[in-house]
């Protein structure tokens, strides 16, 4: 599982200012190497650095997003040549208790995997900071993910990507997993960053 998976993944840190960065990760779509994520990892940033699993690292560009769904795309001027598109899964072949697994960089421990399985389908969840903004239709799972989990995929049993992780469920603010992740299904992700509107 991820030693299919690992080649299509990347490590993000969005520089802001002098001082602040963010991390997450994120997943090449296609064969020109577009990178899948968040956009709230990379939203207002002034550079975007992205690591292959080569540890190769290179600087990002902001191709689209889409805020509703949490999506942008990045591209970059060159990919590693070991550096490989994921495959796409279903989604709407999810049923509640599938396994799924998690990859991606918690707490900047790269190439991090967990599993679980899927504990919820169709979830709706308030954007955060963000007052009647809703994600909706999202995949509720129970894989462990944390900050710099966000962007990353969530794989079904067979390694393909059927959701893009972008929140944890956070009553107390705290910023840290309690057992509930969300994820935007793939489907959705894909058409929304195709859509989103250019940078």
């Amino acid at each position: 599982m991820y030693e299919l998976a690992s080649p299509s993944l990347v490590a993000i840190r969005a520089i802001r200012g002098d001082d602040e960065s963010n991390i997450g990760t994120g997943v090449i779509i296609n064969d020109q190497g577009q990178i899948l994520t968040s956009n709230h990892v990379v939203f207002g940033a002034d550079q975007i650095d992205v690591q292959f699993a080569d540890g190769t690292v290179t600087q990002a560009r902001l191709v689209t997003n889409e805020t509703v769904l949490d999506i942008a795309v990045l591209s970059v001027a060159d990919k590693p040549a070991a550096a490989q598109p994921t495959v796409l899964g279903n989604p709407r072949t999810l049923q509640v208790g599938d396994p799924i697994y998690a990859i991606g960089n918690p707490l900047g421990l790269t190439g991090s995997i967990s599993a679980g399985i899927i504990s919820g389908l169709n979830r709706d969840i308030p954007f955060p900071g963000e007052e009647g903004l809703v994600f909706e239709n999202l995949i509720q799972f129970d894989a462990a993910v944390n900050q710099g989990s966000s962007g990353g995929p969530l794989l079904n049993a067979q390694g393909h990507v059927v959701g893009i992780v972008t929140a944890l469920a956070d009553p107390a603010g705290q910023g840290f997993f309690i057992g509930i992740g969300f994820a935007v299904p793939i489907d959705r992700a894909a058409s929304g960053a195709a859509d989103g509107p250019s940078q």
